[in-house]
């Protein structure tokens, strides 16, 4: 069947040194101080004081949510508990000439593993996917999901793995997010192509479809007003995230990132011929 789960990153994570936490004060946050309700209002819960909120799908709608602020950089942080029994499909999108960076959780025929799919949108131009195998059963509990980003390099990350990093690499023509961006998250039906190219549908029988979302701490450079490209402060060194040790991963890191790619990634834009018979540049500089 198919469901689809984008929690539309326009960010996430909390990390110290590079190592995940999850804070007393991550924990505790109120859901409504960081973030408010887009869509879908009568299918989104408070849970626990407002430190949890759940998304509901079924036939009449899903539902989404977005960070009160835009953010020029950060390390940002959530927990996600996705859907369990028979799934499929979770996006989010936004207009032209955007920036996004995207998970989108794929659900599957129960008995059958989540696909991971990430997404790098530059000026409204994505076909950047990348797929892996989820090596956990995110289902069965909150995982942490998150992305660093600043001026060199963009980590999007699973628990205290590295699963994918792109690069600035604007020295050789490859355009790199410069706009202000919102978290996003959102569940919805995407049957028509979410799970085995669409050809396998959502059973809504299996309704309603419930993603648990912890942890709404922020962790960035907010945008204060709207400007449409990021302001220089955003990459201080004041904020820790732009230090000099978050320019590349370490030598710990890249191991985990390798065996990522070697032992769950089954899909790499960066690979497929059938529709980039000339890798694109950044492919050839990662």
């Amino acid at each position: 069947m198919g469901f689809a789960m984008v929690v539309l990153f326009l960010f996430y994570y909390l990390l110290q040194q590079y190592c995940w936490v999850a804070s007393a004060e991550n924990a505790d946050i109120n859901f409504y101080q960081n973030y408010d309700v887009t869509w879908g209002f009568d299918h989104v819960l408070a849970l626990n004081r407002g430190r949890q909120i759940q998304l509901s799908m079924d036939l009449s709608s899903g539902a989404g949510f977005e960070s009160k602020q835009s953010y020029g950089s950060g390390f940002f942080h959530m927990k996600i508990k996705l859907p369990d029994r028979n799934t499929a499909g979770v996006l989010t999108s936004k207009g032209n000439n955007h920036d996004e960076l995207d998970f989108e959780f794929l659900g599957n025929v129960e008995g059958k593993p989540y696909t991971l799919q990430t997404n790098v949108f530059v000026n409204g131009q994505g076909n950047r996917e990348q797929r892996i195998t989820l090596w956990f059963d995110p289902t069965a509990d909150y995982h942490l999901y998150g992305i660093l980003w600043n001026e060199h390099q963009i980590v999007f990350r699973v628990d205290d793995v590295p699963i994918r990093v792109f690069k600035n690499n604007r020295n050789i023509g490859v355009d790199y997010p410069s706009q202000p961006m919102k978290i996003e998250g959102s569940l919805w039906d995407g049957e028509s192509w979410a799970t085995d190219g669409g050809t396998t549908k959502t059973d809504w029988s299996y309704a309603p479809f419930k993603a648990q979302f912890q942890g709404f701490s922020i962790n960035g450079c907010p945008i204060t007003n709207d400007k449409s490209l990021i302001p220089q402060q955003c990459y201080s060194s004041s904020y820790w995230w732009n230090g000099q040790r978050y320019w590349n991963l370490d030598h710990h890191q890249q191991r985990k990132y390798e065996n990522v790619r070697k032992t769950y990634m089954h899909y790499d834009y960066c690979t497929d011929r059938s529709r980039y018979p000339i890798p694109p540049p950044e492919c050839l500089h990662p």
